[in-house]
C-alpha cells in the first residue's frame, strides 16, 4: 500500500490524503457538507485533501469548505484546484463566523503553538476566545475539535500514559490554554447540546514537520539530543488524518474524548541510534531519562480504528531518506524535549 520511499512534496501529499474504504464510508455517511476551520496549518491541507478525495471516490455530492488566513497564497490555489471551496479570513475579526456558510460538520483545527511564550494574549485568544466563539456558531452542528495530549500531566513511562479518563493537569500556558479549548467546546455542547469530541493528538509525523524530523536532524548534524523527555507517542499523519475524519461517528453530548496517536511509548534514545544506523553515524545525547513523560494511551483509538496502518519502522526510513535527500521542512521544531511547557 504505501510506497518504500517518498521523495517529493507531491508524492509526500498524495501519501498523507489516500482514501482508505473506512473514509470514504464515514464521509458518505455523514448528512451535511464539510466546514474545515484553520485549514491552512499543519495538517489542514492534508485532511481538506483526504476528505475531497473520499468524497469523489465513493461517488457523492458535499462540499469540503477550507477557512483560513491563507497567508501562503500557493496553498489556496492548490486546495481550490481539488474542489476545495477556500474562503480567506481572520477568524477572531469581529463578525466573520456569522459569514461563513451554515454546515453540518465542523472539523476545528485553528490554534496557536510555535511562539506561544512572549505571545500569551494571542495565545489565549486564539485557544480559548475562539473555541468560545465556533462553539456558539456551530452550535447546530457536529464538531471534531483539535486538542493535545499535552493537557495531561507527566506520568510514568511505565505505565502507558494516561487514558481518555485520567485526570488533566497541564504544564505551562500552552497546555492551559488547550485544556480551555476544550473547556469552551465542553460548555458549548452542555449549553447549546452540541454533539462534540475532543481530539487528544500527539505526536503526528509529516516529513516536513514531527519528533522524527527532529531527532533524525540531530543525529544527522551531530547535535546532541536531550534526552530528559526520553520516551513518546507517534503516529502517521495520514492515519491521524483518516481517524479525524471518521471520528464524526463518535460526537456526542457531553463531548466524547479521543487520545489519537500510536499504540507503543518509543525511546527516543532508540530512535537516535535508530537514525544513527541509517546515516552511519554514532549520535551524541545528554541528560538521562526521567522517569515521567508526556504520554496518551491509545488503547480506545486502537479498539475503535484498528491499529495503525503505517508501523514506526517505516515512519523511521521515510524520515531518513527525507533529511538524506534534503527535503523540505516546515522549518519548527516540536519541542517535544521541553519539559517546562514553553513553546
Amino acid at each position: 500500500m504505501w510506497p518504500e520511499t517518498i521523495d517529493t512534496q507531491e508524492q509526500l501529499d498524495e501519501t498523507l490524503s489516500r482514501p482508505t474504504p473506512e473514509v470514504c464510508d464515514a464521509i458518505a455517511g455523514l448528512d451535511g457538507d464539510l466546514l474545515l476551520l484553520g485549514v491552512g496549518g499543519k495538517m489542514g491541507p492534508t485532511i481538506a485533501r483526504l476528505a475531497r478525495r473520499a468524497i469523489e471516490e465513493a461517488g457523492i455530492d458535499k462540499r469540503v469548505i477550507g477557512v483560513s488566513r491563507f497567508s501562503d497564497a500557493g496553498l489556496r490555489s492548490q486546495l481550490d484546484g481539488i474542489g476545495v471551496e477556500t474562503i480567506a479570513c481572520d477568524l477572531l475579526e469581529p463578525g466573520t463566523l456569522d459569514a461563513l456558510p451554515d454546515v453540518g460538520n465542523v472539523v476545528y483545527l485553528a490554534g496557536m503553538k510555535f511562539g506561544t511564550t512572549g505571545a500569551e494574549a494571542m495565545t489565549w485568544a486564539m485557544n480559548v476566545h475562539l473555541p468560545g466563539l465556533v462553539a456558539q456558531r456551530y452550535r447546530d452542528a457536529r464538531i471534531v475539535a483539535l486538542s493535545t495530549g499535552n493537557v495531561y500531566p507527566f506520568t510514568p513511562v511505565s505505565s502507558g500514559g494516561p487514558t481518555e479518563a485520567h485526570p488533566v493537569a497541564p504544564i505551562g500556558e500552552y497546555a492551559q490554554s488547550c485544556l480551555g479549548r476544550e473547556r469552551l467546546f465542553q460548555y458549548g455542547s452542555e449549553r447549546f447540546g452540541t454533539s462534540v469530541v475532543l481530539i487528544r493528538l500527539n505526536y503526528a509525523i509529516d516529513l516536513r514537520y514531527g519528533v522524527l524530523l527532529d531527532v533524525a536532524q540531530r543525529v544527522y548534524v551531530g547535535t546532541p539530543i536531550d534526552l530528559r523527555m526520553g520516551y513518546v507517542n507517534l503516529i502517521w499523519q495520514h492515519d491521524a488524518n483518516a481517524a479525524i475524519l471518521r471520528a464524526f461517528a463518535l460526537c456526542a453530548q457531553p463531548p466524547a474524548i479521543l487520545n489519537l496517536t500510536g499504540l507503543d511509548t518509543v525511546s527516543v534514545r532508540d530512535l537516535a541510534h535508530h537514525f544513527g544506523r541509517c546515516f552511519g553515524v554514532e549520535p551524541a545525547f545528554e541528560g538521562e531519562e526521567a522517569e515521567t513523560a508526556l504520554l496518551s494511551n491509545a488503547a480506545k483509538y486502537g479498539s475503535l480504528f484498528g491499529p495503525p496502518t503505517v508501523p514506526l519502522e517505516q515512519m523511521i526510513e521515510w524520515v531518513a531518506h527525507w533529511v538524506r535527500i534534503g527535503g523540505p521542512t516546515l522549518g519548527k521544531p516540536t519541542h517535544f524535549d521541553a519539559r517546562d511547557g514553553k513553546f
